[in-house]
């Protein structure tokens, strides 16, 4: 979870770990139409642009005024690069942003620089990559920060800004970094946990642009907007401007969904970001889960306080982390926007399901979780799923099925995973579930 220096918006450090086939990686992005009402859109908006992370207020929009022109430092990998065009692809497509790699000549406005991981934490221990105002090379940011043209909150707009992304990085992280960084680098600072199918939400469960980010952005660089902008402006202008932009946001009522206590964002930090022994980040994780209930929340951030707390429980209590499993499952299925997050939960079913020797169990926990890993572009995800669907495979005794299966997931694994010895280790881990290989049968 991002929990890097106060006002710079990160993306928190996670820990990733005979030949295996190449890697794959996505082609066709899947945005879905925002589920939102506009008059929940537009109080969105309002808080995405005029807060950090911190809950510091920004006292006025800034953006891009002109052409955003990006270059790329240090040895980015191949598949950076590509994911990298992809982005930028899909924000002129989709955002209608004039946004594009610069050409020979043309100055560069937005860096994005690879570095090692290893100096990125020099700078901020507890993040994987972050985005800095007013410098373009890693070196310079000590010096300069604190300045006004590295404090979001003194920028009168935005002129010069650069990505750090760790160039050592399993591919997927590199990409989700790419996708958060760069977002917040054109466009909106916060992340609200209130908001279900965002990038902008520190849960990390969306990992490339949703639709409801790129109306956001395109919104954010619409004519109506300019930067300098108040938020009461800002505020007078939205109706219209969403109206015109979302027309099928108009008829929807308003959620109104609750703002998220700082208890429960700095809980849920604590449960799930690096820094913290595991005794205090279950402790965190129950207190999540009490504070979704005292507030009488049924959205989506009652599930994700119920799927944190069981990931922490399955270690030391296999019994409690499955009731909490299922608690978030059933939350999730009554929540919009939260496919991603049923898939993710149903992982932990399926493994449950393989573990008692229940393969058909397992295999329907799956089935819907594939095409939702695949929308979102989550090979992590993904490829964890083909395993677990080559183990309950072998369960239901049809081993061709689950030889094919298993290979199929490997590619997958190398995008999201990284290297030859961190996708074994996670064949190794999800193999150990099925009775048959622990029995030695």
């Amino acid at each position: 979870m991002p929990a890097g220096a106060p006002d710079t918006p990160t993306r928190a450090a996670q820990a990733t770990g005979a030949d295996l086939p190449p890697m794959k990686s996505f082609d066709t992005a899947h945005p879905q139409a925002p589920l939102q009402a506009n008059a929940d859109i537009a109080r969105d908006f309002l808080d995405l642009s005029f807060l950090l992370e911190s809950g510091r207020a920004l006292p006025r929009l800034t953006r891009f005024e002109g052409p955003i022109r990006v270059g790329v430092t240090g040895a980015a990998p191949a598949h950076l690069q590509r994911d990298l065009d992809r982005l930028l692809a899909r924000l002129r497509r989709e955002a209608g942003l004039d946004i594009a790699r610069a050409s020979a000549g043309e100055a560069v406005n937005l860096t994005v620089a690879a570095v090692s991981g290893q100096r990125i934490r020099q700078f901020l221990p507890q993040a994987a990559c972050f985005v800095v105002p007013g410098i373009s090379r890693l070196s310079d940011y000590r010096g300069r920060r604190g300045a006004p043209e590295t404090d979001w909150a003194r920028l009168p707009e935005r002129r010069k800004v650069a990505i750090f992304v760790p160039q050592d990085a399993a591919p997927q992280e590199m990409r989700d970094c790419l996708q958060e960084e760069l977002a917040q680098a054109i466009g909106p600072l916060n992340d609200l946990y209130r908001q279900p199918d965002s990038v902008f939400n520190d849960d990390n469960v969306h990992t490339v642009l949703t639709g409801f980010d790129m109306l956001i952005l395109r919104a954010y660089y619409a004519p109506e907007l300019r930067s300098g902008m108040t938020r009461a402006q800002v505020a007078q202008r939205l109706p219209a401007l969403l109206a015109r932009l979302n027309p099928g946001g108009q008829g929807r009522a308003p959620r109104l969904l609750p703002a998220t206590p700082r208890a429960w964002t700095d809980a849920i930090q604590t449960a799930l970001g690096p820094g913290t022994g595991v005794a205090a980040r279950r402790h965190a994780a129950r207190r999540a889960v009490s504070i979704a209930r005292a507030e009488g929340w049924s959205d989506h951030r009652a599930g994700f306080s119920h799927y944190a707390l069981g990931r922490l429980l399955q270690a030391t209590d296999s019994g409690a982390a499955y009731r909490h499993f299922l608690a978030a499952d059933a939350i999730f299925a009554d929540s919009p926007g939260t496919e991603l997050h049923r898939a993710q939960v149903a992982s932990h079913l399926a493994a449950y399901a393989i573990a008692r020797g229940n393969g058909e169990q397992a295999l329907a926990y799956i089935r819907p979780a594939l095409e939702t890993a695949t929308r979102g572009e989550n090979a992590m995800l993904l490829s964890t799923l083909l395993m677990l669907r080559a183990e309950a495979l072998d369960l239901a005794d049809r081993p061709a099925a689950a030889r094919a299966v298993r290979v199929d997931s490997l590619g997958w694994a190398r995008y999201g995973f990284g290297s030859d010895g961190a996708v074994r280790a996670k064949l190794r881990e999800i193999s150990a579930l099925n009775p048959i290989n622990r029995s030695g049968g």
